[in-house]
């Protein structure tokens, strides 16, 4: 049992661990050489590499200590738990990238030109990190913490608060920073944000099928014995006409899109079917987690 727990652990652990890293290396090797910018209390930490010319491993940590007492005394341990390793990894692989950059091992991409290149880039590496960290439960710290004291004891929505917190960051970040510079990191901010919902809903689409039929179990046998899919039948009313009708819903793949249909035209012609888009399929035919 205890080797089973561990187990679990470590398929949370070593995602999180894994993101922050590609964070950390997103910061360092686009961000801070291009002089761009980054939200919450990282932003924070680079706007003081900017401005005093602190270490981002160490600001950022700094920063986070006294957000991380406050939560852990107001939110509990459990939530707290993940966010310890989250903020405590990010600031390790900041150093271990600024130790590599120093001794010359990796050369940070710096361009004078082509500012959208490092933008996009930027957004990259930042979205797939933090997309890794909060899909296994993990955060980074800093303005996360706030927004859930924040809708705890307010009720203010955690996303309000964040977008709210990044947009002062950024704004301040005009006294150190060309507009310019600015504008180059909304657009990584854009592809990040993107990122992190791509990753967290999941990299396999499906769609769902929702078709109201006179002919539902005909329907539904047809699917199970020719895509190998799960079916469900629910007893359904039409409200103007009172007529007894069927709701088939089932959820496939994208490649089993247009046989599904011709297969509905072809066994009830005259059905209503709703197709909706599904991020994330868990169960069988799908995959597991």
């Amino acid at each position: 049992m205890m080797l089973r727990n561990w187990g679990v652990r470590l398929r949370t652990i070593v995602p999180i661990l894994l993101g922050t890293a590609i964070y950390a290396f997103g910061l360092q090797f686009f961000v801070i050489p291009n002089q761009l910018m980054e939200g919450g209390v990282t932003g924070i930490g680079v706007l003081l590499n900017y401005a005093l010319g602190w270490p981002l491993s160490v600001s950022t940590l700094a920063l986070n200590i006294p957000l991380f007492l406050i939560g852990w005394r107001l939110l509990g341990k459990e939530q707290m738990a993940y966010t310890l390793m989250g903020t405590v990894s990010l600031s390790v692989f900041l150093a271990f990238w600024e130790k590599l950059i120093e001794r010359g091992w990796i050369t940070p991409f710096h361009t004078s030109q082509d500012y959208i290149l490092a933008a996009l880039y930027a957004g990259v590496t930042l979205g797939a990190g933090l997309g890794i960290v909060f899909r296994f439960g993990g955060t980074t710290g800093g303005t996360d913490i706030i927004a859930r004291i924040a809708s705890r004891w307010r009720g203010i929505g955690i996303g309000q608060v964040i977008l709210a917190l990044d947009a002062v960051i950024i704004g301040a970040s005009l006294l150190f920073i060309p507009i310019e510079k600015v504008l180059y990191t909304l657009v990584a901010v854009f592809i990040a944000s993107k990122l992190i919902d791509f990753i967290q809903e999941g990299a396999y689409a499906a769609k769902a099928f929702s078709i109201i039929t006179d002919r539902g179990e005909e329907l539904a046998k047809r699917i199970s014995e020719e895509l190998d899919r799960g079916v469900t039948i629910m007893p359904a009313i039409g409200a103007y006409s009172g007529q007894q009708k069927q709701v088939v819903y089932c959820v496939v793949s994208r490649h089993e899109i247009r046989k599904l249909k011709a297969m509905i035209r072809n066994i009830d012609p005259r059905s209503f079917v709703v197709i909706a888009e599904v991020h994330d399929v868990l169960g069988e035919g799908f995959k597991e987690e």
